[in-house]
């Protein structure tokens, strides 16, 4: 599977929280913005310290345009799997194994993690989703009912296909 079908239905829909997003992304900006602006301002004795903290204040600001684009989208669920708006699959339900949504599991805020049958590429879209070989982490900016109901319609799915 490589695309969403467009025309199969709509199960369940992950956004991100307006509020998160915006705090998140103006957090990481004024630090990366506070961090070159340190660095120019009142640069550090050694050329070695202000390097960093031009690179570490480019990094932040890097990652605050990623996690804005990133929480631009959607994650869509439907019969076949877990998808990106932009036609990404995220995780197939045939490959699901198991969905893990306790207290302790390693999950994202307000989100849950999969861990799927075969591994898959590595791929992160900050505050979203990241997939890592066998896991997949859904949420952190995403509000917890939407992230709870999905996760719920993916055990029932997982149920219902191992006939438990």
């Amino acid at each position: 599977m490589t695309q969403r079908d467009p025309d199969e239905e709509v199960l369940a829909v992950l956004r991100a929280s307006p509020g998160r997003r915006w705090l998140g992304v103006g957090s990481l900006s004024f630090m990366g913005v506070l961090l070159v602006y340190v660095a120019f301002a009142t640069p550090p004795a050694a050329l070695v310290w202000q390097l960093f903290l031009l690179v570490v204040g480019a990094g932040a600001l890097w990652a605050a345009e990623m996690m804005r684009r990133a929480t631009m989208s959607t994650i869509l669920l439907t019969e076949t799997g877990l998808f990106d708006e932009d036609g990404t699959v995220i995780a197939p339900v045939r490959d699901i194994d198991s969905i893990d949504r306790g207290f302790f599991a390693f999950k994202p805020s307000n989100g849950f993690l999969l861990r799927l049958k075969s591994q898959s590429p590595r791929q992160w879209r900050p505050g979203m989703w990241w997939r890592l070989s066998r896991r997949v982490g859904v949420g952190g900016m995403t509000p917890g009912h939407q992230a709870k109901n999905m996760s719920e319609i993916i055990a029932i799915m997982l149920a219902r296909r191992d006939g438990i």
